[in-house]
């Protein structure tokens, strides 16, 4: 089928490079840095494996990372607009990064070359693994042949049911980027206290505390089974999915493990795919981030896929 029109997204989306060239989706890098000196771009120059490898690898030191420029989302958009085709372009929240007030500049410079352009920039309201759900989202009613103006009208409509559920390995990530105060981090680390947040609708909320790894991930399962004990839909009708950092066979049976107590609640689903979290929010969790994304799905099939 002919596209009726193109999807754009920074780099926080996080959807695994084959994924998205299967999906026709181009994807505009963020940069990340461990100097401050050289900006690397985020799976084009750098892996993320090799991401996460030097942070564990450098102990004290800690990467940055840098949005997409105007040009670089001036290069995304150009071959579109010269072409006729419409673009959404979706951004991580504004609350965490500027991406999209770059995508909105380098719109403006592509109307004045091309007047007849057709190019929304979405604020995603989420990021990470929730971002690429919120983005197969926009392809799914691509597929299904719904026009431009509804497929945007309908993302703006589901993007607030977007959920991050989730914990971290250490808080020296979140210390250091101000996330929490010191006294809190020193605390935590002697007591092997972990943190277990929330993000929603572009921020992050404490959602509880426990002590190791084991109890802070069974926190993480409770939120998500409390969003969807208090949803009057069925789990047919979300999009959900495991995010982790390094440890991809920790993903694995994180999700694997997920499944089986979802199946134990009645809550049967088939399509549960596991994303690494990229250098985006990897930079301000440190290496072992873990836990769900979930957001209602655009289209309600009558059974889940």
């Amino acid at each position: 089928m002919k596209e009726s029109f193109h999807i754009i997204s920074d780099g926080s989306c996080d959807l695994p490079a084959g994924l998205a060239q299967e999906k026709n989706i181009t994807v505009v890098p963020f940069y990340v840095s461990f100097d401050d000196t050289d900006y690397l771009k985020e799976n084009v120059q750098i892996g993320i494996r090799d991401f996460y490898q030097q942070m564990t690898e450098r102990k004290g030191v800690f990467p940055k990372t840098s949005m997409p420029s105007v040009h670089d989302y001036e290069e995304a958009f150009l071959p579109f607009a010269e072409s006729g085709m419409p673009v959404i372009c979706i951004c991580i929240t504004t609350k965490f990064s500027g991406s999209m007030q770059s995508a909105l500049n380098a719109r403006s410079l592509v109307l004045e070359t091309c007047p007849d352009a057709v190019i929304t920039i979405m604020d995603a309201a989420v990021n990470t693994v929730l971002q690429g759900q919120l983005v197969l989202e926009a392809v799914s009613m691509r597929e299904r042949g719904f026009s431009y103006e509804d497929t945007i009208s309908r993302l703006e409509e589901i993007k607030s049911t977007g959920r991050i559920f989730f914990t971290v390995g250490n808080m020296e990530y979140l210390k250091h980027g101000g996330r929490i105060g010191k006294v809190a981090a020193a605390a935590g680390g002697l007591l092997n206290i972990r943190p277990v947040i929330t993000l929603k609708e572009g921020e992050i909320f404490p959602s509880g505390i426990e002590r190791g790894r084991r109890r802070t991930l069974q926190k993480v399962m409770s939120l998500l089974l409390e969003y969807l004990k208090e949803s009057a839909l069925g789990i047919e009708c979300y999009s959900l999915a495991v995010g982790y950092g390094y440890d991809l066979e920790e993903g694995l049976a994180f999700r694997d493990h997920a499944r089986d107590v979802l199946q134990e609640n009645g809550y049967d689903i088939k399509d549960f795919p596991a994303y690494q979290i990229g250098a985006t929010i990897g930079v301000h969790t440190g290496p072992y981030p873990l836990g769900f994304g979930i957001i209602e799905k655009a289209v309600h099939d009558e059974r889940n896929s």
